[in-house]
């Protein structure tokens, strides 16, 4: 099951913060992906962390995040569900949002 969201932000602080709601709007319609929240949100918040502190004039932070996990066998409970494979991006990059 597969997940691709952006967000904008003002701030390195906002940019994470949204990152995370967005997610948890994932999570309500894909279940499954609360089973790799903290490694998403660890990623988004490592890429977030390299830009440079002071935001460019005019510019807002971006972020762009996308994965997916798979699994052998169905269950009813999401949290006990053998995963096979999983993947993790994230970028993150000072841009002039378009007006």
């Amino acid at each position: 099951m597969s997940y691709s969201f952006g967000v904008w932000a003002k701030s390195k602080a906002e940019a994470k913060a949204a990152v995370a709601a967005k997610l948890d709007e994932v999570i309500a319609t894909q279940a499954i992906h609360a089973r790799d929240k903290s490694a998403i949100l660890a990623n988004a918040a490592a890429v977030i962390d390299l830009l440079g502190d002071a935001v460019p004039d005019g510019h807002e932070i971006h972020v762009g995040c996308n994965g997916s996990v798979s699994w052998i066998e169905d269950g009813s409970n999401v949290a006990d569900i053998p995963l096979r494979s999983g993947s993790i991006s994230a970028s993150a990059t000072y841009h002039r949002p378009l007006t």
